[in-house]
């Protein structure tokens, strides 16, 4: 399959992980929880709504203390590809704004899909696909159809089969 597998990407999602593991973890151990908002306005929608109780994706949430650890990486890694010349605007990030909505259409629009329950986050032209299908090819076949949108740079695809909880690739909200 096309995942996204480079380093720079890994070392960013292992970041995010720790920051987001750290926070779980004190929350659960009885630490004040913090607010967390959508600081960086990663867009974050849901696409598909047919599998009944498929597990909601928390989506992009952050503490201010999570906001502080990740905008240093998040600059960097934004502006990388445009130094390089593999992006026209200045900062991968910008381009999330136009992806998704293209995403979420192009889902919608293809009919293969209708019957699966999708979320879609982007993050610097990666895609990440959450959520429930019906077989591991619908799987596959989605992630293939998102690598056909226009300024995809990678799709990260934690779909599952079915609605079960357990097993689940990504941060959910509580039920």
């Amino acid at each position: 399959m096309h995942s996204v597998e480079s380093g720079g990407l890994r070392g960013a999602l292992l970041s995010l992980l720790t920051v987001l593991a750290v926070s779980s973890a004190s929350a659960q151990h009885g630490a004040p929880v913090q607010a967390r908002t959508n600081a960086f306005n990663d867009p974050f929608v849901q696409v598909t709504r047919a599998i009944p109780h498929c597990p909601v994706p928390e989506g992009p949430l952050y503490t201010e203390a999570e906001v502080r650890e990740l905008a240093h990486v998040r600059s960097q890694h934004g502006g990388s590809c445009h130094r390089v010349g593999r992006c026209r605007l200045p900062n991968s990030y910008l381009y999330d704004a136009e992806i998704i909505p293209r995403v979420q259409r192009y889902i919608q629009q293809d009919g293969r899909f209708d019957d699966t329950s999708v979320w879609v986050l982007g993050e610097r032209r990666l895609v990440t696909l959450m959520g429930c299908v019906q077989s591991q090819a619908q799987a596959e076949a989605l992630e293939k159809a998102v690598w056909l949108v226009d300024d995809v740079m990678g799709v990260i695809n934690l779909l599952q089969v079915g609605a079960e909880r357990d097993g689940v690739r990504y941060l959910v909200l509580p039920p």
